[in-house]
């Protein structure tokens, strides 16, 4: 259930309260009814936020009928006696009262309905009018005619110049929020470049170490391969035991040649051969080549691709092992024991630069939100065979190509990526 804030009175309430009283104490003091009338628009004009609050459409509106109505039962009961009879006439002197539903009506509404309003008050006004033609001695002099239309005219006055300083505070609060969410972009963009510095660092330092580490492993690797090959072709068949712990040997070397290759990839720095491509092309290959890998795969993949793509300037085999990455990625998350990977293909634009952002969004168990923050970190991984180095190199081949890459929230299970290319990376 929410939480209703209770009904609270601000300094500005105690004013208007202040000023009703007084109207209170002024003739005719013996009114009742002109109490009661005062007391309704004070407790409307207090709670007038919370109608409109509760019924932001329909409120305004009651809002402004029921002062309307207010303000005739106002005018209804202070008029005066004539020759000691009580007659409602159009000369009393609480006429103004009428000015609080025309600037209700300003600030709420439009120029149209502002109008509308002030009309429909004048017309109440004027509605005493009537019980005036049957008083014997009144008569409606041309100079009273003269004061009746200044009147009028006033009110419509006060309601353009309200409504036209209700507009322009409006016009400038819609500034300032558009300003206020401009501010909030540009800060978490800053924020984004940030972290993308930061890892860049981080890149560039585990890349050199990288790179330093896997040339020293290189070299003893070889010479391990070597012997252990040598070994098995000299004890043949006579030692089968030894023979199959140096097959052992060599398929451990393998591995981690693989291994250094990768560290080699990820420090290396990249030489893109830019040409035009498809990104619906690349993308599809890479989808294509992942499914080779898993031909038993239970999974479902559902393409939204826009159409008329601009074409983009990329390395299009380093563009290809991106989503290849991403695409395994999905596959190993789902156990390929079924699930759907949804891939859309729209044009974007990012920092005043036009390409394509293409999404990958699977059903899998997702990223845990702690982990979101460091999945592009080199050695990061929550794989048990992993290294890590998989969503770091991705990041790196994108960074290359001036885009980005992002893991967005999702409240559901599963990931969703997004990888923005510029048309051009020089831009």
């Amino acid at each position: 259930m929410l939480d209703r804030k209770r009904p609270t009175f601000g300094w500005f309430d105690v004013v208007w309260l202040l000023f009703l009283l007084g109207l209170a104490f002024l003739p005719p003091i013996d009114e009742i009814h002109k109490q009661l009338t005062l007391l309704a628009i004070g407790v409307l004009q207090i709670f007038e936020g919370r109608l409109v609050a509760w019924q932001p459409n329909r409120g305004r509106v009651y809002s402004v009928i029921l002062k309307i109505l207010l303000a005739t039962l106002l005018i209804d009961h202070t008029s005066g006696n004539i020759n000691g009879v009580y007659y409602p006439t159009i000369e009393s002197s609480y006429y103004p009262v009428y000015y609080l539903p025309i600037v209700t009506a300003a600030i709420y509404f439009g120029p149209l309905g502002s109008l509308f309003w002030t009309a429909m008050s004048s017309l109440a006004y004027c509605y005493f009018l009537i019980p005036a033609i049957y008083i014997e001695d009144y008569e409606l002099t041309r100079e009273g005619a003269t004061e009746l239309a200044i009147r009028i005219l006033f009110m419509f006055l006060a309601g353009v110049l309200v409504n036209r300083f209700a507009i322009e505070n409006r016009r400038r609060t819609q500034q300032y929020q558009e300003l206020s969410e401009t501010l909030e972009e540009t800060n978490r963009q800053l924020q984004r470049a940030e972290a993308d510095a930061r890892r860049s660092e981080r890149l560039a330092a585990l890349g050199q170490m990288s790179a330093g580490l896997a040339h020293e492993i290189r070299n003893p690797l070889g010479v391990i391969k070597g012997s252990a090959e040598m070994l098995g072709q000299k004890v043949k068949d006579s030692q089968p035991l030894v023979r199959e712990l140096a097959g052992f040997i060599g398929t451990e070397v393998n591995r981690l040649n693989s291994l250094v290759a990768r560290f080699l990839d990820f420090a290396r720095p990249s030489h893109l051969d830019l040409r035009p491509a498809r990104i619906p092309d690349i993308v599809d290959h890479a989808i294509e080549s992942v499914h080779n890998q898993f031909p038993d795969a239970n999974i479902k993949i559902e393409r939204d691709y826009a159409e008329n793509l601009p074409p983009v300037t990329v390395d299009a085999q380093l563009c290809e092992q991106v989503f290849i990455n991403l695409v395994t990625n999905a596959y190993q998350a789902m156990d390929c024991q079924g699930g759907v990977l949804r891939v859309e293909i729209a044009p974007e634009s990012s920092s005043g630069k036009a390409g394509v952002a293409v999404t990958l969004e699977d059903t899998g168990p997702g990223v845990p939100a702690e982990l979101r923050e460091q999945i592009f970190n080199p050695f990061f991984t929550s794989k048990k065979e992993g290294v890590g180095l998989g969503l770091s190199i991705v990041a790196k081949i994108v960074d290359d190509h001036r885009g980005w890459i992002k893991l967005e929230g999702r409240d559901s299970k599963g990931a969703r990526f997004r990888v923005f290319l510029p048309e051009s990376p020089n831009a």
